[in-house]
């Protein structure tokens, strides 16, 4: 069970990583008056989806991160 801990703890770590590299800041500052234009362009919205998908994901990842850091610790205490 040990093993099965481990495994979801690495996955939820490099998701976790992943996904918060790949969202972009608050504040954007030069790179944001930049993507600007390219949001006129392609839509504010889908803008918008992509990063709400990421705050989920993000959430999401944290919960399993979390959630199999204590399931290893109990189990390696445990044993």
């Amino acid at each position: 069970m040990a093993l099965v801990a481990k495994i979801l703890l690495v996955i939820g770590a490099i998701g976790l990583i992943a996904v918060v590299l790949l969202q972009s800041g608050k504040s954007a500052g030069l790179a944001g008056s930049i993507g600007g234009g390219a949001e006129q362009l392609m839509g504010k919205q889908k803008a918008r989806g992509i990063d709400a998908l990421l705050g989920k994901l993000t959430v999401a990842f944290a919960v399993l991160f979390m959630i199999s850091t204590i399931a290893l610790g109990y189990f390696l205490r445990a044993a």
